[in-house]
């Protein structure tokens, strides 16, 4: 059974998990009406996987117990001047997200809730790998500066970017 401070917590990730993905979403529409085919693509792609970060949560909460709560998600307030202030906000977003799950790990350890500790560790290493691709993409769009050429082919690879993290695991 989870804590009434450890449920609450977890409650306010699902919310988070949620906005995530409608920050993704609206990252997504952006792309795609500009004519980033391969941004869009990833943007939907990681929006769906927010959702699916969203539905494990809600899962493991109704499995222990609680009621996950699924409440309204935030309109996402976006600068989107260009393709570079979006992926800057992606990983401003990012570090938030791992601050947000960080202090839900601390949670679990004050309540002693090892089980939830656990099964939260599969988070922490997401965020490592979300946290780390928005460097690494934020790196490449710095190599291309304001080549068209390069932004062209950074589009293009974009259509089926695999994270480098994730050939580490």
């Amino acid at each position: 059974m989870l804590s009434l401070k450890v449920l609450e917590a977890l409650n306010k990730q699902i919310k988070m998990e949620g906005d995530s993905s409608q920050v993704y979403l609206a990252m997504a529409s952006w792309a795609e009406v500009q004519g980033f085919e391969g941004i869009s693509t990833f943007m939907y792609k990681q929006s769906d996987e927010e959702r699916m970060h969203m539905l494990k949560l809600i899962k493991y909460v109704n499995q222990r117990g609680g009621e996950a709560k699924v409440g309204s998600t935030l309109e996402p307030k976006l600068d989107v001047t260009n393709y570079k202030s979006l992926f800057k906000q992606l990983l401003e977003h990012e570090i938030k997200v791992s601050e947000s799950i960080n202090n839900l790990v601390g949670i679990t350890l004050d309540e002693r809730d090892f089980a939830t500790h656990n099964f939260l560790q599969w988070y922490v290493a997401e965020q490592i790998e979300e946290e780390a691709t928005a460097r690494y993409i934020l790196d490449k769009i710095n190599l291309i500066g304001d080549d068209k050429g390069g932004l062209y082919l950074f589009d293009n690879e974009m259509k089926n970017f695999v994270s480098p993290m994730s050939t580490v695991k």
